[in-house]
């Protein structure tokens, strides 16, 4: 990751957007801190979440050293570029994100969870940007699987918008979806700061706190 990233920060279009390939990159599957698959098919009755929040690499790990996490893998999402590459994503031509993908165990965590690292691990004000980080690809992003997950994101971002609003940030510019694809990243991006423990990471916080699911969990 560029500490200083200048790229574009504006959207493609399908018609302009740079073009894919078939073939899904070539992957080693085996996640450097939990040991299982990072890929399909995952435990039955786990369920998934794909949001993006800036540099993947400490995405990753906020989800990974959760509760209830069996799996994280990093990727794209979000464009037109069919298995596209880190340098594509980074040229601002695919249109993508970087996605953090986290497998979890409803029985021992929940979506309303998973939301709230989310939340509460970077800032969802900046538009096309992170700290730092400048670009399309750093825009933050929930990407949806069903119906319930989608009602969750919008409920859980005007909750979050309202204690954001009363600390002096600005509107949440987060992009809310159903997925459409999400392509995996390269394995050296793949739990990058397990294999890299003093590698660059640029995610910070606003020091809000999300209130989804805390009237749930104070019973």
């Amino acid at each position: 990751m560029s500490l200083f990233s200048r790229k574009p920060a504006e959207m493609p279009t399908p018609d302009t957007a740079q073009p894919g390939r078939g073939d899904a990159l070539a992957l080693n599957p085996t996640h450097h801190v939990f040991g299982n698959s990072f890929v399909e098919p995952f435990p039955a009755g786990s369920e998934q979440i794909v949001v993006g929040m800036g540099c993947f690499w400490g995405a990753e790990r906020k989800f990974w050293e959760a509760p209830g996490v069996i799996t994280t893998a990093v990727g794209y999402a979000g464009g037109y570029t069919e298995n596209a590459t880190y340098d594509e994503v980074c040229s601002g031509r695919t249109g993508h994100t970087e996605v953090v993908l986290a497998v979890f165990d409803p029985s021992k965590t929940s979506y309303d969870d998973m939301l709230r690292v989310f939340w509460e691990s970077h800032n969802p004000t900046q538009g096309m940007r992170q700290g730092n980080d400048i670009g399309t690809q750093y825009r933050s992003a929930i990407y949806t699987y069903n119906d319930d997950q989608m009602a969750k994101a919008l409920a859980a971002k005007e909750m979050f918008q309202a204690k954001l609003t009363g600390a002096g940030y600005a509107t949440i510019t987060t992009e809310i979806l159903p997925v459409s694809k999400f392509y995996y990243a390269e394995t050296y991006h793949q739990q990058y700061l397990s294999k890299n423990p003093n590698g660059y990471c640029g995610l910070g916080g606003t020091g809000v706190s999300c209130p989804i699911g805390l009237a749930r969990e104070r019973g």
